[in-house]
């Protein structure tokens, strides 16, 4: 492999196997840069990194998850990025499966984690919610919408730095942003172990917030995923309607008439927005 490597992990108080994750990976991988994006962690992550070798990049105060995620994409130095968490989900040793389908041809290899991986069963049912929504607004299968643990193209990830959350979760919107721009994605079955130290996930807070990010991107880059229903739901809900006072009645009723008015304006304001859509696109490509 000729490009070169940056491995980056966003870390919030992770000192109990911060050294261990470290020392594992410079084992694997000499030459890769590996770079700890310290998001103002309270314990001594910044200082254990800096002292196992690891090239640290501080946040003066908390900004979020998805904020050391574009820190450190922004001070990597390799034509590929490695991204995986610090609290020890992740294997360093499963790095390779996942180069080598980027190697394939692919550009973004995510490591899509098993149904034992998942922490409850709560998040296991949130997550197939999410997966079955983010699959059907870009029209492909999404097996782990929420895996950060992946490999991508350097340039073409920081093409989508300016859409990325400060909190969570990066992941869906990186992933829904590549299906939309065209770019190849491949998930490579992992397994995804018990974290070291607690969760910073707050079930509710953070899964609304997931559910929030999913219609920003969908209105973003597949507004009629999301308008063309709601327009039909109206337009089906004027027809009923006005089917039910036509035989009651035997007349067309102003509400009949305001459902399918709603109905028309939802789908022309999707359709004005896919256009703006595509002009936007076009002028970032």
């Amino acid at each position: 492999m000729n490009e070169s490597l940056s491995i980056i992990l966003p870390c919030y108080n992770e000192a109990a196997g911060l050294s261990k994750i470290i020392k594992q990976l410079a084992e694997l991988y000499p030459n890769a840069e590996i770079i700890i994006v310290d998001d103002a962690s309270s314990d001594d992550s910044a200082q254990i990194a800096a002292a196992a070798g690891a090239k640290v990049v501080r946040h003066t105060y908390n900004m979020g998850n998805g904020a050391a995620v574009k820190s450190g994409a922004r001070a990597a130095q390799g034509d590929i990025l490695v991204f995986m968490d610090a609290d020890g989900q992740h294997d360093p040793n499963d790095i390779s499966r996942l180069l080598a389908q980027y190697q394939a041809g692919h550009d973004m290899v995510i490591g899509a984690r098993d149904s034992h991986s998942q922490a409850s069963f709560a998040r296991k049912l949130g997550n197939g919610f999410y997966n079955w929504m983010a699959s059907w607004m870009v029209g492909h299968p999404i097996p782990d919408l929420t895996s950060g643990f992946r490999v991508v193209n350097a340039q073409k990830f920081r093409e989508f730095l300016f859409l990325l959350p400060n909190t969570f979760s990066y992941p869906t919107t990186i992933t829904m942003a590549f299906f939309r721009a065209g770019y190849s994605i491949h998930y490579e079955p992992i397994r995804a172990y018990k974290r070291v130290g607690k969760s910073h996930i707050k079930l509710l807070r953070d899964g609304l917030r997931f559910l929030l990010i999913i219609f920003k991107i969908g209105t973003l880059y597949v507004p009629l995923k999301l308008f063309g229903p709601l327009s039909f739901g109206f337009f089906s809900l004027g027809l009923g309607y006005y089917s039910y006072t036509y035989f009651t009645d035997g007349r067309f009723t102003n509400m009949g008439m305001l459902l399918f008015t709603t109905a028309l304006l939802i789908f022309l304001i999707g359709l004005v927005s896919e256009q703006i859509t595509a002009l936007l696109y076009s002028q970032n490509r």
